[in-house]
């Protein structure tokens, strides 16, 4: 065990106004399961490369362990077993070496030899091949995948490979940064149980039901503050909701309290300046008494006065870190017949490959059907047939005439230019698409980036709020929530639940399919 202590860290990008880290102090023990959560944008990925030195800051971090950043990249000329290798220790380097000193027969070049064959039996050189295999097995990955080029890997088999690689490095401190997006429902369970054997890592994840499965700590980075607190997701939200709900009784009780306060003092100044004024006069009383009563009343206001600013100050520190996000709307047209899209018999094959076979089910208004299966069980393919961008199929797909469709497609990569010439491009009622976006949680300083500079949950952001400015008859989404923050998952699923569009989507967040889904087709 040992502790990373973060002491008045503060960072900000040269272009940006404002630090996205001010005066930020925290601790983590190096044993503790860490779930990273935030908005998209508040400094997940950031504060990784932080730890990782890749920025320049002021404050300090300090830590008595090496960190490791998963995804890592990969040469594509490497087969599978040499990147995980390599991703442990330059095993390969090192042998090359020991291989020359042998030749050398020299005294310096055996002295050299020792030294590196010591830290190659310390990183288990000698059975790393074998403690590939056992620890990919785990993930429940085919060692046969080890032979192969590591590109020809699915991008599962890649997650898997690398996160197996790199627990088995010695002394590290993980930092995985957003491990689900390429993962199957099936493949992120076996992930999450991996993950829960191990420890001493930071998770950075969207996914409740992963991190519920995953950490025994919670670091969120909130609006206002960063706090480290003990439990899963849903104790922390449990609890942020109790604070949430504390701080906003609180402020109402407060806002009552200088609206009493501000009336009292009204009322006693006021009667202060009466009993001064009527010292004045021709049959006036004991002025030093009026006097005294005068300054009592007085004195009495400005009690009142100090008790009001005391009450806003206490006002002031409340509600910083409440997450407002407003309601999103959507607005679904009613289809003329009550099944919009009927699929019979539909089959896929890509030369001796079977995709799909005799896959049949109809969509009917009011349906949000989930597609599920494994990776490469052809989700995404029925999907591109529904939207026309694939005919390579046998069987059936009738899909109803002047039927209108809004498409969330899974790859982001074609976003780019500037937002106005996408606005134009897709025909999108700015205003709408604008204030989506803004409800989503996208700063006015985006609005001026070009696409491609966007962050890949920014850019996801974008084709779900072109998708919800279109007003349509059935919403096809694909895998619409990788790298989406969780505040933005729960208003999609709060919108897509109060305005009931018909949908079929694949999703592979196990709450969002049991929130939203009314029927599941399995592949």
């Amino acid at each position: 065990m040992s502790i990373i202590s973060v002491n008045n860290l503060t960072f900000g990008y040269e272009e940006s106004y404002e630090n996205i880290f001010e005066n930020t102090t925290f601790e983590i023990d190096t044993d503790w399961k860490l779930g990273f959560i935030g908005r998209n944008g508040r400094g997940k990925t950031t504060f990784l490369k932080l730890l990782l030195g890749k920025y320049n800051y002021t404050g300090s971090i300090t830590a008595s362990t090496k960190f490791d950043y998963f995804p890592f990249k990969v040469d594509r000329c490497f087969n599978t077993l040499e990147a995980a290798r390599n991703a442990i220790a330059p095993f390969s380097v090192w042998e090359a070496e020991m291989d020359k000193c042998i030749e050398a027969k020299s005294e310096d070049s055996m002295l050299k030899y020792g030294e590196i064959l010591d830290l190659y039996v310390l990183n288990d050189g000698y059975i790393i091949n074998e403690l590939i295999e056992k620890e990919i097995r785990k993930l429940d990955v085919n060692v046969d995948v080890l032979t192969r080029p590591f590109d020809t890997l699915s991008n599962g088999e890649r997650t898997k490979v690398m996160l197996a690689a790199l627990f088995l490095k010695k002394n590290n401190f993980l930092l995985i940064d957003e491990p689900t997006n390429h993962l199957d429902i099936d493949g992120r369970n076996c992930v999450a149980d991996y993950l829960n054997s191990k420890k001493g890592f930071i998770l950075v994840s969207h996914d409740r039901h992963f991190l519920d499965s995953t950490v025994d700590h919670i670091l969120s980075i909130n609006k206002c503050n960063i706090e480290v607190q003990k439990g899963n997701f849903s104790s922390w939200q449990e609890n942020k909701n109790l604070q949430d709900n504390y701080e906003i009784n609180q402020n109402e009780k407060l806002k009552k309290e200088i609206n009493q306060l501000e009336e009292s003092f009204r009322r006693t100044a006021g009667w202060s300046d009466k009993i001064e004024k009527s010292k004045i006069g021709e049959h006036s009383p004991d002025r030093g008494f009026i006097g005294h009563k005068a300054a009592k009343m007085m004195k009495r206001a400005k009690s009142i006065e100090l008790r009001k600013e005391n009450s806003i100050e206490e006002k002031k520190k409340l509600l910083k870190n409440i997450e407002k996000y407003d309601s999103l709307k959507v607005i679904p047209k009613l289809y003329h017949k009550s099944s919009l899209v009927n699929i019979d018999g539909l089959s896929v094959n890509y030369g001796a490959r079977n995709i799909l076979n005799n896959v049949s089910f109809t969509v009917n208004q009011g349906d949000r059907i989930a597609l599920r299966g494994k990776n490469g069980s052809g989700k995404s393919t029925v999907l591109k047939i529904l939207t026309s961008e694939s005919k390579n199929y046998e069987g059936n797909v009738n899909i109803g005439s002047n039927l209108n469709i809004s498409y969330v497609p899974q790859d982001t990569s074609f976003l780019c230019g500037s937002f106005q010439d996408f606005i134009i491009n897709e025909n999108i009622d700015e205003s709408i698409f604008r204030t989506l976006l803004a409800k989503l949680d996208m700063d006015s300083e985006d609005f001026s980036k070009n696409l491609q500079e966007l962050s890949e949950g920014q850019k996801k952001k974008v084709l779900i709020a072109k998708s919800l400015s279109q007003s349509a008859h059935i919403y096809i989404w694909d895998e619409p929530l990788n790298f989406i923050d969780v505040y933005s998952r729960i208003q999609i699923e709060e919108l897509i639940k109060a305005f009931e569009p018909t949908m079929i989507f694949v999703e592979h967040d196990i709450m969002f399919n049991e929130n939203i889904a009314t029927k599941v087709i399995d592949l």
